[in-house]
């Protein structure tokens, strides 16, 4: 039965969707049957896997039809270039997927974990991209999750916004889902020669103690780089800093749930191409 993870956090910018590509690429290569669930409007994880451009357009089912109920997850699921590794997209139609979802029954607030109950048996583990703001999307993920994986940068706006988003996980549990409950959170975009960064990760760690990962997520250009060509980092620099840096968050989360894996190695043998070449995007202005 797969643990059903969220990744958020109620600022944008903070690094969600590089988590979810990069975290679920590696717990895929340790062997681990994987679902990416992107239900952020903007579609970056999407693209992030290489589904972009006229093929993004293209696609038969995404997480809009899975949230109106005209699809199912297994109908709607695309493999990607990480072996074990499967995403449920989503496109710009996703983004006013909230006003229809709003309409429904008091359910409303259920329908993704409903949709991915039929699944859970498939795989080991479920992320779930969830979008920068508190909405319907959010609060569906959160109800459908096991635990809230908390990325957070060295930076005082994302330390000021952190209540936000614990009080609304303490609502979801309350209303919605009892069992929720942080699965950890973690630095990101770090900088050590930075003493904003280090006050920040001290804070961190003193509101969180034992739920704060060792492993912090370096600020690297590898890991911005990556989507443009449609790969997780592993795929298209596995030597990096950001690629070691979420293999050993990998290493982390899997530890805690009681996996004994051993490092990758050597990570060199998971480049995709020698020379990825830049996904195209559609241009809408024609």
């Amino acid at each position: 039965m797969a643990r059903v993870i969220s990744v958020s956090n109620q600022k944008g910018g903070v690094g969600k969707t590089t988590t979810c590509i990069n975290l679920s690429s590696f717990i895929a290569l340790f062997g681990f049957k994987v679902l990416v669930v992107d239900i952020d409007p903007q579609g970056n994880t999407t693209s992030g896997f290489g589904i972009a451009g006229e093929k993004k357009d293209n696609l038969k089912n995404t997480i809009y039809d899975v949230m109106m109920g005209d699809a199912t997850v297994k109908e709607t699921v695309c493999k990607t270039t990480v072996p074990n590794l499967d995403v449920v997209p989503a496109t710009m139609e996703f983004a006013g997927a909230d006003v229809e979802l709003m309409s429904l029954a008091e359910s409303r607030e259920k329908v993704l974990r409903t949709a991915l109950n039929a699944v859970r048996s498939d795989y080991d583990y479920i992320f779930i991209d969830c979008p920068p703001s508190l909405n319907i999307f959010s609060v569906n993920a959160l109800t459908a999750s096991d635990g809230v994986l908390i990325p957070m940068p060295g930076d005082f706006f994302s330390l000021e916004g952190i209540g936000q988003l614990m009080n609304t996980v303490k609502l979801v549990k309350k209303h919605l889902n009892p069992g929720l409950e942080i699965e950890g959170v973690f630095m990101t975009i770090y900088d050590g020669r930075s003493n904003l960064a280090n006050q920040v990760a001290s804070e961190v760690l003193r509101w969180f103690g034992k739920s704060v990962f060792k492993t912090r997520i370096p600020r690297n250009v590898r890991l911005g780089e990556a989507p443009s060509h449609g790969l997780p980092v592993v795929q298209y620099e596995p030597n990096s800093k950001g690629s070691i840096a979420y293999m050993e968050l990998a290493l982390e989360l899997l530890a805690r749930d009681g996996h004994k894996v051993k490092p990758l190695g050597p990570l060199a043998k998971y480049r995709y191409k020698s020379s990825p070449t830049p996904i195209k995007v559609a241009d809408k202005r024609k």
